[in-house]
C-alpha cells in the first residue's frame, strides 16, 4: 500500500492550487495533500504535489489530475509499506554533491 506520493506535475493556471489540492484530497485513501508551486509560466505551472494517506491508489491520482488538466512530469518519492521510512544522510550523499 502506497503511504505518500511526491510528483513534479505541470498543470494550467486554472484550477488554482486550492481547487487542485481540494480535489485530490477528497479522493479515497488519502489524508493529505500540499502543493508547492516552484515555476510560473505565461500558461502553466510547474508544481510539486506531495499526497499522504494510508492507502493510496496512484491510478486514482493520475486520473483525476488528468481530468483537472494537469500532467505527471515524474514519479520523485513513493513510500510504501505499513510505515514511512525517511530518507537519511549517508557519506555517498556529501560526495554525490561535490
Amino acid at each position: 500500500m502506497i503511504r505518500r506520493l511526491v510528483l513534479d506535475v505541470l498543470k494550467p493556471h486554472n484550477p488554482s492550487v486550492v481547487e487542485l489540492s481540494e480535489a485530490l484530497s477528497e479522493l479515497h485513501g488519502i489524508e493529505g495533500v500540499n502543493i508547492v508551486i516552484y515555476e510560473i509560466d505565461q500558461e502553466v505551472e510547474n508544481a510539486k504535489v506531495i499526497v499522504a494517506g494510508n492507502s493510496i491508489d496512484f491510478e486514482s491520482i493520475k486520473n483525476k489530475l488528468k481530468e483537472m488538466g494537469a500532467t505527471i512530469h515524474s514519479v520523485d518519492e513513493v513510500a510504501a509499506g505499513k510505515r514511512i521510512v525517511e530518507e537519511v544522510m549517508t557519506p555517498q550523499d556529501d560526495s554525490a554533491r561535490m
